[in-house]
């Protein structure tokens, strides 16, 4: 969805609101998709600064299921995003290049929605998803959820610089 900004910028001073639809159903990220649970519409609320300056607030809140990082269980993560910005209009590509501006989700005096929200979203995915804090995850030679049950794999970890003495007493038998 696109918000065409030039109607706001012809009024100095000019307040409006406008609920925006996010249209994508799964959010994609590095070859990962994480498909979008009970997404409400964006809530935008544009100023006109004068000067063909903007301050645009914005609220996101939508739910991902994301695999737990220990177990691969699917987690429901819940973002409320709240953010503020201020965009100078007046300023060309090539000085929004130069200045390090990362508005790639305005072109011209369009505001792409899905733009915007796809890049707050990867700002605020969290490094580490638990389906709890006390996750035990999963046997890393059987793939048993050890949330679950336990299995009867052989756990002892030994020490790698061993690993070809170990080697040459299993080919002694």
């Amino acid at each position: 969805m696109q918000i065409n900004l030039s109607e706001m910028l012809s009024n100095e001073g000019q307040h409006r609101q406008i609920d925006a639809i996010y249209e994508p159903e799964v959010y994609r990220t590095a070859g990962r998709e994480f498909p979008i649970l009970d997404k409400k519409p964006v809530h935008f609320e544009f100023t006109n600064l004068g000067e063909k300056k903007l301050l645009m607030k914005a609220v996101i809140e939508l739910a991902l299921i994301i695999p737990c990082d220990r177990c691969l269980e699917d987690v429901k993560k819940s973002f409320c995003i709240e953010t503020e910005r201020e965009f100078n209009m007046g300023e060309t590509e090539a000085q929004r290049i130069e200045a390090l501006d990362e508005t790639n989700f305005i072109s011209g005096s369009s505001l792409d929605v899905d733009s915007f929200v796809y890049g707050e979203i990867l700002m605020n995915l969290p490094m580490k998803i638990l389906c709890r804090k006390d996750c035990k995850g999963i046997c890393n030679r059987c793939g048993t959820n050890l949330n679950h049950g336990t299995c009867d794999c052989d756990t002892r970890s030994l020490d790698p610089r061993m690993a070809k003495i170990l080697d040459v007493f299993k080919n002694s038998n």
